[in-house]
């Protein structure tokens, strides 16, 4: 290993265990981008087209779970993704996902009723899991340390290309055809994406050792239903019933269960899914606990944002829009640039200078929102964006580095997976703490809104929506939803100070293998 001198390492290109970079590298960079941009794209495509399915299927008390339920499937299954990919190889996983999701896609696109495109929707989470996980292990294998930031670059440049043509595709296919049309469009994206995988990428052999332990299925289902009990009372809890109710209750007690069998499973298997070195190892530890306090912070731009936009600053959604995508603009311009700057400084030293800036940054929307200018929350993403473009990738790159290729997907889907979770915690904690200061704020009001009982911030932004709500409600409606997502970007720079403190428990320099 090399500690010092950590941003200079070299990779060779072909390492044991890993593919080998071959001649047609670029053809599969370019699959891999493709592979991507059908999880990418997916969310942003879908979100744009819910007022069509719903009037067409029915079944409006679930439509959140189109993309709830494809989060939980992707979320859960990541961290068995990553074993299988360090056990059976990537390529059969990766072609496995594809052609999981895109099996989800036409199923979606047939759906008879809600119920039925709910379970769809589930299906293609499990494929987009393996895409995810598997497209990032890829990229490290296939390239040199020196090289990774281009790619790490190209492919999350397909996530913000995505948040700028997603809506446009999907508002244009739901005015001139059928909804059913949004699925279908990733089937010849994903064939063309397995056909250049199936002919060009061509894995080394992997040493199999007589004595190696078997797949460890009993931990990968443990950890998977553990999952899917305590993500699902994050995600409904507070909306679909209270926190303090039997529901959330009764799955907290299950969640715990599961959790110490899956421990317990975990600790007895020779080879678990999950092994305790993610944790007990320092770089993967810190940036577990740092992209975990990310996926918490970008919450609040990604959901509250364009909430504040459309309903405190009176911006249609086109304008509303831009104010959000000019964070996944700079995020990935600052990606590209952050080579230099971990380069010069280390993983560590640059993610945690990117969080030192995020947080001001956060900050900086309260203090100025009483000015109700649409530039502010603009320039808020746009810094927000480049500070992040400069934490994220190093803390990829550099846990990537610290390990072989045959713990290279595992120590990937780790982070991954815990930026997810961070997402999902976040979600809830601040839809809580937003309707908890709605509620606070709007006590005195009482004509033209909801009942005490339903005033939460999805159906008071509906109702500020609503030309019937009269302008004595408006008024004091319009400063709460400011002051609950004021709020929210105090948490979420609270996030960002969380992260920096995490990365102290991580080495200056992260021990990147020769």
């Amino acid at each position: 290993m090399s500690g010092a001198g950590e941003p200079h390492t070299a990779s060779p290109r072909r390492t044991a265990g890993g593919p080998a970079a071959p001649p047609g590298r670029r053809a599969i960079a370019v699959a891999l981008m493709m592979a991507m941009a059908l999880t990418a794209l997916d969310s942003t495509v879908v979100a744009t087209a819910v007022p069509q399915i719903v009037g067409d299927l029915g079944g409006f008390s679930y439509f959140s779970w189109l993309f709830s339920g494809y989060l939980l499937a992707g979320t859960v299954s990541l961290p068995v993704y990553g074993k299988l990919s360090d056990t059976l190889g990537r390529k059969p996983v990766l072609l496995f996902g594809i052609t999981l999701f895109l099996a989800g896609s036409a199923l979606c696109a047939g759906s008879w009723n809600m119920a039925a495109l709910v379970v769809f929707r589930i299906v293609q989470g499990f494929g987009g899991g393996a895409v995810q996980s598997t497209v990032q292990t890829l990229a490290a294998d296939l390239y040199s340390l020196e090289e990774r930031p281009r790619i790490q670059a190209a492919i999350s440049s397909v996530w913000a290309g995505s948040a700028v043509l997603g809506p446009a595709v999907g508002g244009l296919i739901t005015a001139w055809a059928d909804w059913r049309l949004i699925f279908l469009l990733n089937v010849p994206l994903g064939l063309v994406s397995l056909l250049l995988l199936a002919r060009r990428l061509h894995e080394p052999p992997r040493e199999r050792a007589d004595g190696r332990p078997p797949v460890d299925w009993a931990g990968a289902l443990a950890l998977f239903l553990t999952g899917c009990v305590l993500l699902t009372t994050i995600v409904e809890g507070g909306h679909a019933w209270p926190w303090l109710s039997v529901p959330s209750l009764a799955l907290l007690g299950a969640g715990a269960a599961l959790l110490a069998a899956t421990v317990v499973i975990e600790r007895r298997a020779a080879d678990p899914v999950l092994p305790s070195w993610v944790w007990r190892r320092r770089p993967i530890a810190a940036a577990n606990l740092a992209m975990a306090a990310l996926g918490v912070l970008t919450i609040a731009p990604t959901v509250f944002l364009p909430t504040y936009a459309q309903s405190v600053l009176g911006l249609d959604p086109l304008r509303a829009g831009f104010v959000l995508a000019v964070m996944s603009v700079a995020w990935p311009v600052s990606a590209a640039f952050s080579q230099h700057v971990y380069r010069r400084i280390g993983f560590r030293q640059s993610a945690m200078a990117g969080m030192a800036v995020a947080c001001p940054v956060l900050l900086a929307f309260p203090a100025l929102s009483g000015t109700r200018s649409p530039w502010l929350p603009a320039l808020v993403s746009l810094a927000l964006g480049a500070a992040l473009g400069i934490t994220q990738l190093p803390l990829i790159v550099g846990v990537q580095s610290t390990v072989p290729p045959s713990e290279r997907g595992t120590a990937t889907a780790s982070i991954l997976f815990c930026r997810q979770l961070g997402s999902s915690i976040g979600a809830a904690v601040f839809g809580s703490l937003a309707n908890t200061i709605l509620n606070s704020r709007l006590q005195a009001v009482s004509s033209g809104l909801p009942s005490a009982g339903d005033r939460t911030l999805d159906t008071l932004t509906s109702t500020l929506a609503s030309p019937a709500t009269p302008a004595s409600a408006a008024g004091p409606l319009r400063d709460a939803l400011a002051t609950a997502v004021d709020w929210v970007y105090v948490g979420a720079a609270a996030a960002a100070a969380l992260a920096v403190a995490a990365l102290f428990l991580a080495p200056r320099r992260f021990p990147v293998l020769d």
